[in-house]
């Protein structure tokens, strides 16, 4: 305790402050908010800046992603063009091919050779099991019909279990 407690005296301020200080704390703080509100701005500016900007990333990639799909089409279609029936026939006579009549050439059997192979690119259809369950049945099974099994199977079991 101190001297002005056992007296029960208040504590009175002897001075008050001068009024440049109280000016001078209330420009502290309003410069104090106005910079935290430009911070927050700041942040927000940056933040929808990145986001436009991805934006507009995302609708040029776009653009590209169409033009190349174009280009692939057209692509696909000078292939088909190159690889038709009467390209291949031109192409194979400029080279010196000529048609074969099949009853001319002679083939030979040789023994222990089965040909070639038809590449098998997915499994053989089967027919569709309409029966087949997903669910094992023990998960269909409610808890009341779980417990109700378990005491009706084995009712001295769960008698001796507990003690």
């Amino acid at each position: 305790m101190n001297r002005h407690e056992s007296l029960n005296i208040p504590i009175i301020q002897a001075y008050r402050q001068a009024p440049w200080r109280t000016q001078l704390q209330w420009i502290v703080y309003f410069l104090l908010l106005l910079v935290a509100a430009a911070a927050v701005a700041g942040i927000y500016l940056s933040i929808s800046a990145a986001s436009a900007q991805a934006g507009r990333d995302i609708q040029s990639m776009q653009m590209d992603s169409g033009d190349i799909q174009n280009q692939i089409a057209d692509l696909n279609t000078q292939l088909a063009t190159l690889t038709s029936a009467a390209q291949m026939q031109k192409r194979a006579k400029d080279m010196g091919f000529v048609p074969v009549d099949p009853s001319s050439e002679t083939f030979l059997m040789i023994p222990g050779y089965s040909g070639r192979q038809p590449a098998v690119l997915a499994p053989p259809p089967s027919p569709a099991q309409g029966n087949a369950t997903l669910i094992k049945p023990s998960y269909t099974q409610s808890l009341w019909e779980w417990i109700f099994q378990g005491f009706l199977t084995n009712p001295a079991g769960s008698a001796q279990q507990k003690s």
